[in-house]
Formats: C-alpha cells, sequence, structure tokens
C-alpha cells in the first residue's frame, strides 16, 4: 500500500474539524478562494464562526492581510444572515515565531502547534472545556483521515435527516379546524345580527369586562370578524401563514403559539382601545412572528425567505395598520411580540436550545404579566 504523507498541521486541521463537527455542532461552509484553510459555522455556539488555517504566515504583513481577510468573509456572512454581530475563533497552526498574534474586535486570535499545545491552550479550553477529552488523535495518517471523514460524513447525514425532518411537507389539521370554527361562529353572528351588542355576547374584547373578570375574551374575541371581508383577508393569511407555521412546527406548538399571541395581542389591544376587538389578525401576527424567529433561526438557508418576504410583510401590514382607519394595530403588534417569544419558549422539533427557550418563558412572563397589571391594577 502506498503511503499517505500528511502535514502535521494538517493532521491538527483534520482533528480540530472533527471535533467542532461531531462533538460541538458546527457545520462547514464554503468559501470562494481559500486555500488550506477551514471555516466552520454554529448559529448557536460559542462562537459563530471558527476559522482553522494552516496555511503559513512567514511576517507582519502577510499576518495583517489574513486578518484583513476574515474582517471581509465575516462582513459577508454578516450581510448574508442579518447578523450585528459575528463573533469568530480564529485558530493558526503554521505561524513565525517572529509574527506576534493578537486577539482583536470580535476575533479571537490563537496559534497552536501541536495537539499539546491545543489541550493546554487556556482560551480554547475555557470556551470547549472537552476538547482535551474528545480531540480524536491517531499515529497513523490515513487512518486519521479515514475516520475523520467516516465520522463527520455520518454527522452531516444525521444533520440533514433532522433539516429533511422539519422542512418536509406534512399534513395540515389545526389551521383548517381553526379557520372553520371562525367561519362558524361568523355564520352564528350573522343571524344574531351583526351589531356591537351581539358581538360582546358572543366574547368580543373589551378592557371593561376584562377587570370585571372576564379573561375568556381574550381567547372568544379571536374567533369573531365584523364583515364578510374582514373574515375572508384574515381566513386567506391564516390559510397562508398558519399552514407554514404548523408544517414548520408541531400542531401542539402551533396551538401554544397561536392562543398565546392571541392573549398577548388582545391584552394590549385592552390597553389602547376602549371599545370592542374583534378578530384573529392578532393570533395571525403572532404566527408571522413565530415565522420571523423560524427563519432566524434557519438564516442560513432561510435568508433570502427571511429579506424577501417574512420581514418585508410584517413591515407592509404594521404600516397598513397605521396608515388605515379601523385597524387594531395594538392587537397586531402584542400578537407579532407574543408569537415570536412563544416561539422561543417552545422551541423547533429536534433542535435542543435550553438557553433561547428560558429566555422566551422570562421574556413572555415579563411582557403578559405587565400588560395585565396596567390593565387589572
Amino acid at each position: 500500500m502506498e503511503k499517505v504523507n500528511v502535514r502535521k498541521q494538517d493532521e491538527i486541521l483534520m482533528s480540530l474539524v472533527h471535533y467542532f463537527v461531531t462533538k460541538e455542532g458546527y457545520a462547514p461552509i464554503y468559501v470562494q478562494g481559500v486555500k488550506d484553510e477551514i471555516w466552520l459555522e454554529n448559529i448557536d455556539g460559542p462562537y459563530r464562526i471558527i476559522r482553522i488555517n494552516s496555511n503559513y504566515i512567514h511576517n507582519e504583513e502577510q499576518y495583517k492581510y489574513d486578518e484583513f481577510k476574515i474582517k471581509n468573509i465575516m462582513g459577508q456572512i454578516k450581510k448574508k444572515t442579518l447578523s450585528f454581530k459575528v463573533n469568530t475563533l480564529n485558530i493558526n497552526l503554521n505561524v513565525s515565531d517572529r509574527v506576534k498574534v493578537e486577539s482583536e474586535k470580535n476575533i479571537d486570535n490563537v496559534f497552536v502547534k501541536d495537539i499539546d499545545e491545543i489541550k493546554k491552550n487556556k482560551e480554547i479550553n475555557e470556551v470547549f472545556p472537552n476538547m482535551k477529552n474528545d480531540l480524536y488523535q491517531s499515529k497513523n495518517s490515513l487512518d486519521l483521515l479515514l475516520n475523520v471523514t467516516n465520522d463527520i460524513n455520518k454527522k452531516t447525514e444525521t444533520d440533514n435527516k433532522k433539516y429533511e425532518k422539519i422542512f418536509s411537507r406534512k399534513k395540515i389539521l389545526i389551521t383548517y379546524i381553526i379557520i372553520a370554527i371562525c367561519i362558524l361562529m361568523y355564520i352564528i353572528t350573522v343571524l344574531m345580527g351583526l351589531n356591537n351588542m351581539n358581538l360582546l355576547i358572543l366574547g368580543a374584547n373589551n378592557i371593561e369586562l376584562l377587570k370585571h373578570g372576564q379573561v375568556y375574551r381574550l381567547i372568544t374575541y379571536g374567533f369573531l370578524h365584523g364583515s364578510i371581508i374582514h373574515l375572508i383577508s384574515n381566513m386567506y393569511c391564516l390559510y397562508v401563514i398558519g399552514s407554514q407555521v404548523e408544517n414548520n412546527l408541531d400542531k401542539k406548538r402551533f396551538l401554544t403559539i397561536y392562543f398565546i399571541s392571541m392573549i398577548t395581542g388582545g391584552l394590549l389591544s385592552a390597553l389602547f382601545n376602549d371599545g370592542i376587538s374583534i378578530g384573529a389578525s392578532g393570533a395571525i401576527f403572532g404566527l408571522l412572528g413565530a415565522l420571523l424567529y423560524f427563519g432566524f433561526h434557519f438564516r442560513l438557508y432561510l435568508s433570502e425567505a427571511l429579506k424577501t418576504r417574512i420581514i418585508p410583510v410584517i413591515i407592509l401590514n404594521l404600516i397598513i395598520g397605521f396608515a388605515v382607519p379601523g385597524i387594531d394595530v395594538a392587537c397586531h403588534i402584542g400578537g407579532l411580540i407574543g408569537g415570536f417569544l412563544s416561539a422561543m419558549m417552545v422551541g423547533i422539533p429536534d433542535i435542543d436550545n435550553k438557553k433561547d427557550k428560558v429566555n422566551g418563558i422570562i421574556l413572555l412572563l415579563i411582557f403578559i404579566g405587565f400588560m395585565a397589571y396596567l390593565i387589572f391594577k
């Protein structure tokens, strides 16, 4: 068998890539024009970007050019993923002793010569304490290459199956049930007579009635509509947006987000509206908030959808709400915020993000608690 010759720096690079991909959830990203360096990304990782460079840097001038290149690529990633900040770990494996390696704003620069230095590096081990034990090593270069490649391929295949499960088309049920209930309630309203008194009897939202303990109105108002145009426009939006959210999340998460958004929309509406409030638009804006969270979490894949569809739709609808009289903008904004926070709270199927879930619960409780205090004080 022909002997495989692999540079020491490349062996270290493979071991590091293996660790970050299989143990820390990073994924390789394609960067055009680079050689002998690997770029990894994890939106939820302690470092958003990790760059491992085995190119030889022989003087300060080359080092400064390398930093310029890193900042340029970071700027492209920021733009593509709608990020304000991209913190980066830059691991250099082949730097001349004459070059002084220093960290910069949002870039932690590290120079290590071998595996032992990696295990002893304080900066790396503070962030990745398991690295010293989980770093794959082998004295045989071919064995290292084959095992690293095999493990990374298995991890990539597992991740692809997980994403395929999330994005695959599923049977829509809850959205259709809610649409049917709204249509049924509209028929009942028409038969009773479309007026404020009957809408209040059926459960329209009103701050004075909330203060008297009729908190059920924070749910019932979302199934009532004041005209056929109001009903059709809301049901069409619910069909389009609800189907997408129910498809991407499961039915329990969808229902949780929908009803929490209805409640937060109803609470904010009551604070700014002395009359009655009806309609599913607060909950629908909550679904938009959930889509915003989902799209932001998967912005590596959905950045174009975020920029060209989700965000413009939210902004356009808010502008219309402010410009056209009679639209309950407070309900829309309350639902939007409630939907985003409740999506954080319930999370995304097969994606374990405890930090987001805890933050979602805390922020949602503060938001609901503050509005409830202002209403019921």
